[in-house]
């Protein structure tokens, strides 16, 4: 185990310097993926895999994104220590981790509840503050709103307006909007009306589903 555990963290930190040569530059966002143990949001048949920048097959059809596309999203985001964030899509977990990693109070939605439940035994040991809610990503969590970030993980046909309403003047959303394949958006809440909207590139994810999947659906 001790002999497997050093070729992992040799690989982190191959990746690591992968994502530099990416375009990653925020120092925040690659010290995150230092602290985090991408493996241990897999299964251990995958952990060849784990700091490969592929993305790789969860249950429920779900699936953890590429560690250059979490990169990019959390760049995106531009965090600093202290911002409420607002995850829709808690999947694997791993992108909440990195969030966490990088100073954020981090608030997440799953509506799979077959991913849930691991995902939050997973990440209450790893993250405890981090707060996991079984729900409908489409609505957001009120509760907390509002949000200094919103990240969404999976392909909005159109950006939900509670998503909106729940973001915090000056606070930015980062989605990928789009059917079959998406188009990375970043939006900066100006106003209760005013948006700046700026588009960064294509991008394939997963659809963002309505409402919540209960245990027996899932079989």
């Amino acid at each position: 185990m001790a002999t497997q555990n050093f070729l992992l963290l040799g690989h982190k930190k191959r990746m690591i310097e992968q994502l530099r040569q990416k375009g990653i530059s925020d120092e925040n966002v690659l010290a995150a993926f230092d602290k985090i143990e991408r493996h241990l949001f897999l299964e251990s048949i995958l952990w060849p895999q784990a700091y490969e920048d592929v993305a790789l097959k969860l249950t429920t059809d779900q699936t953890i994104s590429k560690p250059s596309t979490v990169a990019f999203q959390s760049q995106l985001l531009e965090i600093r220590k202290g911002h409420k964030v607002l995850e829709i899509g808690t999947g694997s977990g791993f992108q909440a981790a990195i969030l966490y990693a990088m100073g954020a109070k981090v608030y997440t939605i799953e509506r799979q509840h077959q991913l849930f439940i691991p995902t939050k035994k997973l990440l209450d040991k790893i993250a405890p503050s981090i707060i996991t809610y079984y729900g409908d990503g489409f609505k957001g969590y009120p509760k907390f709103a509002p949000y200094d970030r919103i990240i969404v993980t999976c392909g909005a046909p159109n950006v939900p307006q509670a998503l909106l309403d729940q973001l915090a003047i000056g606070g930015i959303m980062v989605i990928p909007v789009g059917v079959e394949s998406q188009i990375m958006k970043k939006i900066v809440k100006i106003s209760d009306t005013e948006y700046e909207e700026e588009d960064f590139g294509d991008c394939v994810f997963v659809p963002m589903l309505k409402e919540r999947v209960s245990k027996r659906s899932d079989y």
